[in-house]
């Protein structure tokens, strides 16, 4: 590759071989890109356990984002950098101070997309900015969709686990190995690693926590908008999810798991996004999750590490409860008692419907419930009640400004799903919207808190809002992040206290 202007001219070494990397703006940060952290799980490696990566001789130029995962084209917010799809897919990249003294606290990006999509390389996760704070920033791609959580009794008759379908969440158990034996050429520090991650990040993250494979891999945790404690995305039982993989091998009229690695990566894709076709996500296979994630909080037997998770005040779309009916208070009250039958009226008293107003903001309520919010509560809660070390919750209300060519009247959708992330990384600029000054004060305030939180535990600092812990002595407060944040108490506990006895 030719050497082009604003190249290192430096390398590092790390355990594969040289590295060469890239200056960032202002030549404050340094980027190395598309490092792989694993062997391309191609061929013979295909739904198999991520292998370790393949050393080279002479500089490796890092300088671009290595390949997505095989994926559609899914949610239309994601913009992409990378040169496309492939089943060669497991890099990653590192962020860092140019002048960084030894031992950086590390910060793990997980990306989110629902396990069926998403990259690293996403401009608003871009992270330059988050490292000017004194971290050393990682982000990575792993494996999606069927190529990531196919499981079969022939993949889990290979394995000596006895487990097949957790293949994407391997590979994230080995980015943070590859974290721990590399980081330290970058200036970071093995023993200080956060993960965070946003939907499936945060899902994952919460994962992490579950599983004994990653122990001693990361010492704090953040997690923005979910959790697999259900109802969105509840993690099946393994021989659920090798019914699925046959259903899915018979629809490609492959009847051997030999036939089935004979198919190339576009068959096996395009095959998953049609009509009514499987969706391919975590289950609990006995090894990379022992039981349940909720039973192993439950117990106690989850990572002990600081928490700080929450989500965003308008997650979901009253569309997902009332479809394409009408949004009127009748219409919510018959999608209530479809639900909840005999406890409607405990339900009504929780999410209102006096008015056809009301019932619409209620519907939205639940349909962020259902999503995003119940989770993430029931994994704040279990952490707070059966960890040893400090949990910290947020409710993000700061609804980003409406497109400069929005048609006069259009209202804001609130603080939706995912709008966080461009103001945790301080990457407010990857989207052509018109940023108010409370925008800019309230990202970098988020990404004070993000990197304190990294640094030592605790995200609380010089000049920055109290935030306090959250649990039962506190009563379960949180903090508002807005342009002006705030303490307050969880308001909506019982909502969320109803849908633990109730959600269908």
């Amino acid at each position: 590759m030719k050497k082009e202007p604003g190249y290192l001219s430096q390398t590092i070494q790390i355990g594969q071989g040289l590295l060469r990397g890239k200056r960032g703006a202002e030549d404050k940060v340094y980027a190395y890109l598309g490092i792989p952290y694993a062997a391309p799980p191609v061929g013979p490696w295909r739904w198999k356990s991520p292998q370790p990566p393949v050393s080279w001789t002479g500089i490796r130029e890092a300088v671009e984002f290595g390949p997505r995962s095989m994926q559609g084209s899914i949610y239309s917010d994601m913009v992409f950098r990378d040169k496309g799809p492939s089943e060669d897919c497991l890099y990653l990249n590192v962020w860092t101070p140019a002048k960084a003294p030894d031992k950086l606290p590390v910060m793990v990006w997980i990306h989110g997309g629902g396990y069926k999509s998403g990259s690293s390389s996403e401009p608003r996760q871009n992270g330059e900015n988050l490292a000017r704070k004194g971290v050393v920033v990682v982000s990575f791609n792993y494996r999606l969709g069927v190529f990531g959580f196919l499981a079969l009794p022939e993949l889990t008759r290979e394995t000596d686990s006895h487990s097949s379908g957790n293949y994407g969440l391997l590979d994230q158990v080995a980015a943070l190995e590859w974290v721990k034996s590399n980081i330290a050429a970058f200036g970071g520090d093995r023993d200080n690693v956060t993960i965070f991650g946003e939907s499936a990040g945060s899902f994952s993250v919460s994962g992490l926590m579950a599983t004994p494979l990653a122990r001693s891999l990361f010492h704090k945790a953040v997690g923005e908008s979910g959790a697999l404690f259900g109802p969105s995305l509840t993690p099946n039982p393994l021989a659920l999810a090798e019914k699925d993989g046959l259903k899915f091998m018979k629809s490609l009229g492959a009847k051997t798991l030999a036939q089935l690695r004979t198919k190339s990566a576009n068959d096996l894709l395009q095959a998953t996004l049609k009509p009514n076709a499987p969706h391919f996500f975590p289950n609990i296979d006995g090894a990379f999750f022992p039981k349940a994630v909720d039973a192993i909080y439950a117990k106690g037997q989850q990572a002990h590490v600081p928490l700080l998770a929450g989500w965003n005040s308008a997650e979901g779309s009253y569309r997902a409860i009332l479809k394409d009916a009408p949004a009127t208070k009748e219409n919510f009250i018959k999608a209530a008692k479809a639900m909840f039958g005999s406890n409607t009226g405990a339900f009504l008293k929780l999410y209102p419907a006096g008015t056809d107003t009301e019932a619409k903001q209620s519907a939205q309520d639940l349909g962020g419930d259902f999503f995003i919010a119940y989770s993430t509560w029931k994994w704040l809660d279990r952490q707070s009640a059966t960890g040893q070390k400090p949990v910290y919750r947020y409710r993000f209300e700061q609804a980003p400004p409406l497109s400069a060519g929005a048609k006069p009247g259009t209202r804001s959708t609130g603080a939706y799903h995912s709008c966080e992330i461009e103001y945790v990384f301080g990457n407010l600029d990857s989207k052509k919207l018109p940023w108010r000054p409370e925008d800019r004060q309230l990202s970098d305030l988020v990404s004070a808190y993000w990197t304190n939180f990294a640094k030592n535990g605790d995200p609380n600092g010089p000049g920055l809002p109290k935030w306090p812990v959250y649990g039962v002595k506190s009563r379960h407060a949180l903090l508002r992040l807005n342009p002006i944040p705030s303490a307050a108490a969880d308001i909506y506990r019982k909502r969320y206290q109803f849908l633990d006895k109730f959600h269908p």
